[in-house]
């Protein structure tokens, strides 16, 4: 039970709260200086029940592991290298976020709005989706981070599940919105999820 308060579970059991305060407080401070405070809700902080679940189950599976395995949490080169991957994530999504500016929202668009604006330019050259390919790389990252191999699988394949659903209902009013403009930016730019086209 001491090694639940030892240096390894401090040290990464800290970083994860800080990268999760940090992801959603910056999340919902970006959102707030886009669209006004007013137009910010609960919504822009990207907290759900099945995510709450998600980090639940991972702190979970982070305890019952150092407590029964904790040599499995003193792997420093994977602990590091998915704090570098919350890192990458954390900075690809923040500039996808600054760079679409107003044309960014967390709900998906069904109606074209005047500001709304194809953005091709910024982090958008190198990914169609550069939100999601961040959020994807820092989910999975938090979970590296924590050494929790369950939860490392489980949250590669849930979030990946999500937005390769996602995307085409995304991009099906994209196009409606933006016609020939949205299918060259497509043919000519990957969405940032691997094996969703």
């Amino acid at each position: 039970m001491t090694e639940i308060f030892g240096y390894t579970a401090c040290r990464q059991l800290s970083q994860m709260i800080l990268a999760v305060f940090f992801f959603h407080g910056s999340e919902y401070v970006l959102a707030a200086a886009i669209h006004g405070r007013s137009k910010v809700s609960l919504s822009s902080l990207l907290i759900s029940k099945a995510y709450v679940f998600a980090m639940m189950f991972s702190l979970l599976e982070y305890v019952v592991e150092i407590a029964l395995f904790p040599g499995l949490k003193e792997y420093w080169w994977v602990s590091n290298l998915g704090l570098v991957m919350v890192t990458i994530g954390e900075i690809i999504r923040k500039l996808a976020i600054i760079t679409a500016g107003l044309a960014f929202t967390h709900l998906i668009k069904v109606y074209h709005e005047e500001h709304h604006n194809l953005i091709t330019h910024g982090i958008y050259r190198f990914f169609r989706h550069p939100s999601y390919t961040g959020f994807l790389i820092w989910s999975v990252g938090t979970q590296i981070m924590l050494c929790n191999p369950i939860s490392t699988i489980g949250f590669a394949i849930v979030v990946w599940r999500f937005f390769s659903q996602r995307i085409p209902y995304e991009e099906f009013f994209l196009r409606q919105f933006f016609g020939s403009k949205y299918e060259e930016y497509a043919l000519r730019t990957p969405s940032g999820v691997p094996f969703v086209k």
